[in-house]
């Protein structure tokens, strides 16, 4: 997109992700929809495919909306995978490259679990029943 519209299109696209109940965040991109339509339909086109999944951290409580419309964590993963392994010359196979790359997301889950991100909280009881119903190892 022109330079000029960058400012006033992410003014827009936080006013709709920033919204507080989710009919609200729809409004406004209604309003985004016919003010950019005309200059960016790309971008409207693209945002009107995907914005009910952008729009998913509303389905959970509010307190956790912080830590789920932000994608801080998977771009601070990805800067630790290209950390690790953008000085090696060679490496020795796949299934290598593999564990580094597990090894280095266990790291990062451990970091996680101690310092929890935005204003996510443990004891929430939401996240424990997802976290005991989707991360917990049975057997």
């Amino acid at each position: 997109m022109r330079k000029k519209f960058k400012k006033a299109v992410a003014d827009d696209l936080k006013s709709i992700f920033y919204a507080s109940p989710k009919k609200k965040a729809g409004e406004l991109f209604d309003k985004f929809t016919d003010r950019w339509k005309k200059d960016l339909p790309s971008a409207v086109k693209c945002l009107d495919t995907s914005i009910d999944a952008c729009l998913t951290f509303f389905n959970f409580p509010e307190e956790e909306w912080i830590s789920l419309r932000t994608t801080n964590i998977i771009e601070r993963l990805n800067k630790e995978f290209k950390r690790r392994t953008k000085p090696m010359e060679i490496v020795a196979g796949e299934r290598a490259c593999y564990t580094l790359l597990t090894f280095i997301c266990l790291k990062m889950e451990l970091h996680w679990r101690s310092n929890p991100v935005g204003k996510m909280h443990n004891n929430l009881p939401f996240f424990k029943e997802s976290a005991f119903d989707n991360f917990t190892q049975l057997t």
